[in-house]
C-alpha cells in the first residue's frame, strides 16, 4: 500500500474525521462499455470528482479494471492528488467474474448478495471472503485518520464488504459507493452521496 509521505501522520486527517479512524470510500465505476468508461462515464467521473469526494487521500487504489484506473485517474485530478500514485490491489477484482454475471442474473434484476448466496452460496462464501482480505489490506495500509478512495466494480464492492465487515450492502450504481469507517478492529458502513 502506497502511503502519501509528508509530516504527522494526522495531519493529513480530514476535517471532520477522528484520527483514531480509518476509512475507505468504495466506489463502483462509472458508465462503461468492455473495459473502458464510455464518454457518460467519464463526464459522471468528473461530475463525482466536483461534488462528491472528501480529499486527502492517503491512497488511492483500483481493481487494475481499466474501467477502475481511468475511473481512479479522473477522481484524483479533481483532488488535486496528480502526483499521488495508484496502487492496484487485484485482489478487489474476482478472478471468477463470469460466475458473479451467471448468479446475479439468475437471481434477478436488482439483486443484493443475499439473493446470490440463494443462487450460488458457494460463490458469494468464498469471493467475500478473499474480497474482503484484500480490502482489509487496503485499510491496514492506512495510517490512522488516514483515507483512500477506491474504485470497483459491482458486486464485488459488496462482497468485499461482507467479507470484511460482514455487513450486507445494497447493490451500488455506478459511479455511486460506500464509506467503510475502521474504529479498532469494527466496522461501520455508510453510503457515500
Amino acid at each position: 500500500m502506497t502511503i502519501i509521505p509528508g509530516g504527522d501522520e494526522h495531519e493529513n486527517a480530514t476535517t471532520g474525521q477522528d484520527p483514531g479512524m480509518r476509512y475507505v470510500e468504495l466506489r463502483r465505476h462509472s458508465d462503461s462499455e468492455g473495459d473502458r468508461l464510455t464518454a457518460q462515464g467519464v463526464a459522471e467521473a468528473e461530475a463525482i470528482g466536483r461534488d462528491r469526494l472528501d480529499p486527502p487521500y492517503a491512497a488511492l487504489v483500483c481493481s487494475g479494471a481499466a474501467r477502475a484506473t481511468q475511473m481512479l485517474e479522473v477522481l484524483r485530478h479533481a483532488a488535486g492528488q496528480d502526483d499521488a500514485p495508484i496502487t492496484v490491489a487485484a485482489g478487489l477484482r474476482s478472478s471468477v467474474e463470469d460466475r458473479w454475471r451467471q448468479a446475479a442474473s439468475a437471481a434477478g434484476k436488482g439483486a443484493d448478495l443475499e439473493a446470490m448466496r440463494a443462487v450460488d452460496p458457494d460463490l458469494v462464501e468464498k469471493e467475500s471472503l478473499l474480497l474482503g482480505a484484500a480490502l482489509g489490506q487496503v485499510v491496514e495500509g492506512l495510517h490512522e485518520g488516514g483515507r483512500a478512495l477506491v474504485v470497483g466494480h459491482s458486486p464485488t464492492n459488496e462482497a468485499a464488504v461482507l467479507g470484511l465487515a460482514r455487513q450486507v450492502v445494497a447493490p451500488v450504481g455506478k459511479g455511486n459507493g460506500v464509506l467503510l469507517i475502521e474504529d479498532g478492529g469494527d466496522y461501520r458502513v455508510e453510503p457515500l452521496d
